[in-house]
């Protein structure tokens, strides 16, 4: 039997870093254009309200690694009213392999480039074979509050997995502070193109601890 190349890392992790997450109210008809909605979520489609989030992770179970998701909408599915992730991108292997196999998000691998300047601005670039796909500025302002999603009611995701649902609810503490955008561009090929849309709110995590725990059945 051939061995997989990375040895799959089973949940609950741990993951420690920073962040930027924008927050959309997502027309739906954008979403079923541009949303890489698979046939459940098309199904269990509920609401307006979405993200998209950058996350550059310093620790994990699977060792540090970056990540970009697009979160569509609210969902109704299992009888929940949840989150799920239609696209996302990583950058390792390793985080991919085993993000599929425990919780059923469809992580693919793509090249991740962080720049940092003066007063906090950042710019990534995320790209897949040699080609940049999405390119970010975020610039902070304001103080920093401490956060946590133990506030938030639909602190939880639901990703359809071998014909399972399985649902997810991970916990994040932290610091935040909000952001302008200084540039944003997608390519709508390979990830939602949410320059067309303006973000209720743009925020900047930092310091934060993620606990991703085992997942639930729910169907």
């Amino acid at each position: 039997m051939m061995q997989p190349p990375y040895n799959l890392v089973p949940a609950p992790w741990e993951l420690t870093g920073n962040g930027v997450v924008w927050l959309y109210s997502i027309p739906k008809d954008f979403n079923l254009q541009h949303g890489f909605l698979a046939d459940y979520q098309k199904e269990g489609y509920h609401g307006r309200l979405g993200a998209v989030m950058l996350m550059d992770y310093m620790t994990s179970d699977v060792g540090p690694y970056q990540e970009l998701l697009y979160l569509p909408a609210i969902f109704k599915l299992g009888g929940k009213l949840t989150f799920s992730v239609s696209k996302i991108f990583v950058s390792t292997q390793a985080s991919a392999l085993s993000g599929r196999a425990n919780w059923g998000i469809p992580k693919e691998v793509a090249d991740f480039s962080f720049l940092n300047f003066k007063e906090g601005t950042r710019t990534v670039e995320v790209s897949a074979d040699s080609q940049t796909f999405f390119l970010a500025q975020v610039k902070p302002w304001g103080p920093k509050f401490p956060f946590t999603t133990k506030l938030f009611p639909w602190n939880r995701i639901v990703q359809k997995h071998q014909n399972q649902l399985l649902l997810t609810k991970p916990e994040t503490h932290g610091y935040a502070r909000f952001a302008s955008t200084v540039k944003l561009n997608s390519d709508a090929r390979f990830f939602p193109p949410i320059h067309l849309l303006k973000p209720l709110a743009t925020v900047r995590l930092s310091d934060f601890l993620m606990s991703f725990p085992v997942p639930e059945v729910i169907s």
